[in-house]
Parts: C-alpha cells; structure tokens; sequence
C-alpha cells in the first residue's frame, strides 16, 4: 500500500492553530478558565462548499456553506477547541462541529464559526 500522507500534506496550504479553554487553579484556589495553544502552525486545508436548496423560489433563498478542515489524523483535537486557520493574509475562527472522520491518511472535521467559549 502507498503511503499518501506525504503526498497529500503537500497540497495543504493552510495552518491552523488550535486552542483549548482549559480550566486551572486560581491564587485564591478558585476554579477559573483560560485559553491554552495547545498546537500551533500545523499544515492543514480548509474546504469550503455550498450547499443550495432543492426548490428555490423569489422568497426562499436558503443557501448554507460547509467548512471542512483537512488535517494530519495523528492530530487531536478535542471537542469546543477553538481552531484558527491561516490562509494568506486571511483569519478563520471555528470550532470542531461534531466527530471527525478518519482515513488512513488524513482526517476531516466540519467546522462552524467560532463565537466565543461556553
């Protein structure tokens, strides 16, 4: 079997950043939250599709757009973290919307925007 993974990461423009909402002990030894770089600058691909109603009429304009990131399938990334991805001069802000999909030599994850921690 060959291994894609190489050739696959080559085609991967993007980075990513992945940051977790880690929770820790205070001076006062309050229970408080703060956000933790737990990856930084890891290669990725972000997709983007849009997905158009079956029936569209003058009043039902219902247009969504997936985002997809593309990304090592070693990589963790544990659900709510909060992913940033660079590509150019551009920022995306999302997080993890649900299980990723594993392959031998990649993962998918979908992702929605990001609009602050729970």
């Amino acid at each position: 079997m060959v291994n894609t993974k190489p050739i696959l990461k080559r085609l991967w423009r993007d980075t990513c950043t992945i940051t977790e909402y880690q929770e820790y002990q205070g001076d006062d030894k309050s229970t408080e939250f703060k956000e933790v770089v737990v990856l930084e600058n890891e290669p990725c691909k972000l997709s983007f599709k849009l997905d158009y109603p079956v029936i569209q009429t003058d009043t039902t304009a219902n247009i969504t757009q997936q985002v997809k990131l593309f990304i090592d399938n070693a990589v963790k990334v544990r659900a709510g973290s909060k992913i940033t991805v660079q590509r150019e001069n551009e920022m995306f802000n999302y997080k993890q919307s649900g299980e990723p999909a594993f392959f031998s030599s990649h993962q998918e994850i979908i992702l929605v925007p990001f609009r602050g921690w729970a």
